[in-house]
């Protein structure tokens, strides 16, 4: 039992501490197990007693309800007889009664408690007699309770984290991929800066193939390629050809070649070759995994991977963990690349054939409006724009329709145009989350867009500004850094989730994901999990409604802009409606494209692009993909529209400069 702590010593007009203690011996307060304490500013009575309980004898020293007696001050100006009174009061035998039948009564509950979830109750049983503080029993029992709901949540956390790690390998990713890993496959990396002609190697070998698949990191790039096999001729018929992409289907019968969005690999269906575009994007943080699951997956017996020298390391990693032989061509620029002596500093210096950069569709728009105002004709390039708006306005660049393309660094994949240069408005870029400098690999796939193979005998990149210029040319200088060779990206998917859902119990989307990233076993490290913040936070909201976990992770992934409030809102309302099992149908919209802003003909054009992605997923709630589909171009062509009518009436406003009609190359 604790020792009554003693009250300190007090001036000449309290009264001493002997007769406190004289008083409590009087009252028989020590022989019945009552000390009278001190602490936090207050002067309290402590009981103690034992408790026996399911063969135990459990003791205790605790403060009953109405044990604080006063504070210190209050306490000395009470004189020895109404000390007395107030000691005899609270102390009383019903007092020490009802607080030993509210611990005994505890101590079961506690001891049954235990037993349940098979758990040692000493550790939560010391603190009947462990706590120093001032708090009556009924505090000290529900702090007990809490400590115990804890350790239940730890134990049960534990239980299935291991679990989960028992459920899923990721050294065991890549044999989850069941027809590639039948398959004798072999690996072609051809490597090189942009303007190599290492894309247009690859789609050659892929024509030649009886059946192929190309994997693009864009849209744009899957519908060009698309294009670019029709136009083979095998046996004298032209190439039949699909395209698959998360928001469009044009799927033709018996065709044995598809152009599709890496994101959409069907890892199930053979082929001879396939080609990877792009795999310097294996590095990528949110879309990285992408990648992996590609090279892991690609059920193809040849498997091209085309794209920047920096990738070599990595997939020389890649192969031989997939025990895939693996042929590394590293092919040079087929033109040179040279910065030009001094920055362009003036508008009036931009020429026909220039491509301006900047990082904003704001920053954009406002460099269209400058060199309109020149006389010259702009095409616009940038990312919130649709793939048909883009390939339309580069279009106009490449007939000569349009002088100068204003662009960000969209132009920088799955856009060829004859750019004579490169002209740098800014080397700074908003990441998300801060403005920082361009890394020097996308310096130079922004740069290497000049000067195009068979159209100019070199390429320039200028900086507007001296600044920027020197920037420019540090990047350019600066040696690629390689990949790193492991910690590839793996995202989860769905039979995962369900997976870890069917040893855990657990239904929340967030906490699945959680569970995924932070419990599977990473033997090596080799291969890693990856979750975007984005699927995060949305998971978190979508497990407030009643959704199934298939539902949630479909929702989860609608390629959906968070940050465009307009999007935003029809996204959780595409959520909302699911959860109710109301169908979502697509009405009247067209009617009102014509009075929408250039911003909101771009948000109108996505908002019906997300609709379409949903569609081909759950087509039973979102059934008008056909719709969508159609809105969506007709969106794109009003884009184009306006696009066009800013840089007419803009060139209006101005004098016509002699010769604005650029040749067509």
């Amino acid at each position: 039992m604790t020792q009554p702590i003693p009250l300190p010593p007090h001036d000449s007009n309290d009264t001493d501490q002997g007769d406190d203690d004289d008083l409590c011996r009087q009252l028989g307060l020590d022989a019945r197990g009552i000390a009278l304490a001190r602490m936090e500013g207050r002067v309290f009575l402590r009981f103690a007693g034992t408790v026996h309980s399911g063969g135990r004898a459990v003791p205790y020293e605790l403060v009953p309800a109405q044990g604080v007696l006063a504070k210190p001050s209050k306490w000395r100006k009470l004189d020895a007889q109404a000390r007395a009174a107030l000691l005899a009061e609270r102390a009383s035998g019903d007092a020490v009664a009802e607080l030993h039948a509210a611990a005994a009564d505890f101590v079961a509950e506690l001891l049954g408690l235990c037993e349940d979830c098979d758990m040692d109750p000493a550790p939560f049983l010391r603190a009947l007699v462990d706590t120093p503080l001032a708090e009556p029993a009924g505090a000290v029992f529900e702090r007990i309770r809490q400590r115990f709901e804890h350790a239940v949540e730890r134990e049960v956390e534990e239980r299935h984290a291991e679990r989960t790690k028992q459920s899923i390998n990721l050294a065991e990713y890549p044999a989850s991929f069941e027809m590639a890993r039948r398959l004798p496959r072999r690996f072609i990396a051809l490597l090189g800066p942009t303007n190599s002609g290492k894309t247009h190697q690859a789609i050659e070998a892929l024509a030649k193939a009886d059946s192929g698949v190309y994997l693009a990191p864009l849209r744009l790039l899957a519908l060009e390629n698309y294009e670019r096999l029709q136009t083979v001729q095998r046996h004298g018929k032209p190439l039949a050809v699909s395209l698959v992409t998360g928001e469009e289907r044009r799927l033709m019968a018996g065709a044995c070649h598809v152009a599709s969005t890496v994101e959409m690999l069907d890892t199930r269906t053979p082929v001879d070759v396939a080609v990877i575009d792009e795999i310097q994007m294996l590095g990528d943080r949110d879309r990285g995994a992408a990648w992996t699951a590609a090279v892991c997956g690609a059920p193809a017996r040849t498997v091209y991977l085309v794209g920047a020298p920096e990738a070599r390391q990595a997939i020389e990693a890649l192969a031989a963990r997939l025990e895939c032989p693996l042929e590394v061509h590293l092919l040079k620029r087929k033109g040179p690349l040279a910065m030009e002596p001094m920055a362009v500093r003036k508008v009036r210096n931009l020429r026909r054939g220039d491509a301006v950069i900047a990082f904003s569709r704001r920053e954009v728009l406002k460099w269209c409006d400058l060199v309109t105002e020149m006389g010259l004709s702009v095409a616009t390039v940038y990312g919130n724009l649709s793939p048909e708006v883009r390939r339309a306005q580069a279009q106009r660049f490449r007939d000569g329709e349009a002088d100068v393309v204003v662009g960000t660094d969209a132009i920088a994949m799955g856009l060829n145009m004859p750019i004579a240069r490169i002209v740098m408005t800014t080397t700074v870029k908003y990441n998300g989350v801060d403005e920082e400098e361009i890394p020097a690999a996308l310096a130079r796939q922004i740069a290497g867009r000049a000067g195009r193979f068979g159209v100019h005998e070199e390429g320039l990149v200028a900086g507007y500004d001296e600044e920027t210029h020197k920037v420019m040319r540090e990047l350019l200088r600066e040696k690629p850094v390689p990949l790193k060779a492991n910690g590839f990206a793996v995202a989860p998917t769905l039979e995962h989730l369900h997976r870890i859902a069917a040893v855990t119990g657990e239904q929340a989307l967030a906490k699945l994901l959680k569970r995924f990233v932070h419990n599977i076993d990473v033997p090596d490290g080799f291969f890693y999990p990856r979750i975007t913040e984005d699927q995060f936070d949305r998971a978190a909201w979508l497990d407030t409604l009643e959704l199934t976990v298939a539902e949630k992770f479909v929702l989860s992934l609608v390629p959906v802009s968070t940050k465009v409030a307009s999007l935003q809102h029809a996204w959780e309302g595409w959520a909302t409606a699911l959860s109710r099992k109301k169908t979502m149908r697509l009405g009247g919209e067209r009617n009102q494209i014509g009075q929408l802003n250039l911003q909101q003909v771009e948000d109108t054009c996505r908002l019906y692009s997300a609709y379409a992605w949903l569609a081909y997923r759950l087509p039973e709630y979102f059934p008008d993909a056909e719709l969508a589909q159609l809105l969506s171009r007709e969106a794109s062509t009003r884009v184009d529209q306006l696009l066009q009518l800013q840089n007419a009436t803009a060139r209006r406003r101005q004098p016509k400069a002699a010769g604005t009609k650029r040749r067509r190359p």
